[in-house]
């Protein structure tokens, strides 16, 4: 197999879970898992979540998740999906960013009988074509199969949850200021006339525009996303607590250990000895 058609093949890869799974070593990836019998159960973003029959989970950033534990008779479709390759089929809707900052709240979503036999259609579709590589034109044919399952989860996801496509210049302010919070870094605790003087809009404007596609104010991912950046360094043990703090732009440890305790409810060392 070639390096093109290797990097094809790690668009979408399909995943064991039956043993247990951590989400983390997929950085940079989106997972999504199709629980068809037993159960799962993990936590996300702080909020421990238990999966059972017919829940579809998404996750948009696996950053946020914690290992996955599964019972012993679960039986689960998991894929991998690579965001480079997702972005490549340029979807043109606007519910996308939508779709994304509720899945970071809630990355479970329930399906009725008909919804999870569709889904599992297509994966299967998928994991079937992905164990057979040669098609000469694999990498469109790939993508267009996993666009339909993504406009199908579009649909599932916008009627349980009543939301709807956003304006064009409201997506594109609100995609561009998570990408912002994404890059990580000290700005990641900057306020919000920060990024809205970064956007060439003004902070009302931006909190609202926030608020009209996720529901939350632009200080609630703000603050999402710095508490993000803090628990993926804390996750580097090759990081002492002190350089931590040096790289977020903290100007002492000890603030740094306030910061996190305030908001995790512990200290950075006891985060990292798992004591919580």
């Amino acid at each position: 197999m070639g390096l093109a058609e290797d990097e094809e093949m790690a668009g979408i890869e399909f995943v064991d879970i039956a043993g247990g799974y951590d989400p983390r070593l997929g950085q940079g990836r989106v997972l999504h898992m199709l629980c068809l019998g037993g159960g799962m159960s993990f936590s996300f973003g702080g909020v421990a979540y238990n999966v059972g029959a017919g829940d579809y989970v998404i996750m948009p950033d696996t950053s946020f998740a914690s290992p996955i534990s599964a019972s012993a008779d679960c039986n689960c479709m998991a894929m991998s999906l690579s965001e480079a390759f997702v972005a490549s089929m340029a979807l043109r809707s606007n519910y996308g960013v939508v779709g994304h900052l509720s899945l970071l709240q809630n990355p479970v979503m329930r399906l009725t009988e008909a919804q999870c036999r569709t889904c599992r259609e297509v994966m299967g579709l998928l994991a079937d074509r992905v164990g057979r590589p040669g098609h000469l034109f694999r990498k469109e044919m790939m993508g267009h199969l996993l666009m339909v399952h993504i406009l199908d989860l579009y649909d599932i996801h916008a009627r349980s949850n009543s939301l709807q496509q956003p304006m064009e210049r409201a997506a594109l302010i609100v995609r561009d200021f998570i990408s912002m919070l994404y890059d990580g870094g000290p700005a990641a605790r900057n306020g919000v006339a920060a990024y809205a003087s970064r956007l060439c809009v003004t902070p009302h404007y931006l909190t609202e525009v926030c608020r009209s596609v996720s529901g939350r104010p632009a200080s609630y991912w703000i603050e999402r996303f710095a508490m993000r950046e803090v628990v993926m360094l804390l996750a580097r043990r090759d990081l002492t607590l002190t350089s931590i703090a040096e790289r977020l732009g903290f100007s002492s440890l000890s603030y740094f250990s306030r910061y996190v305790r305030s908001r995790l409810g512990i200290t950075p060392s006891e985060y990292r000895s798992g004591r919580f």
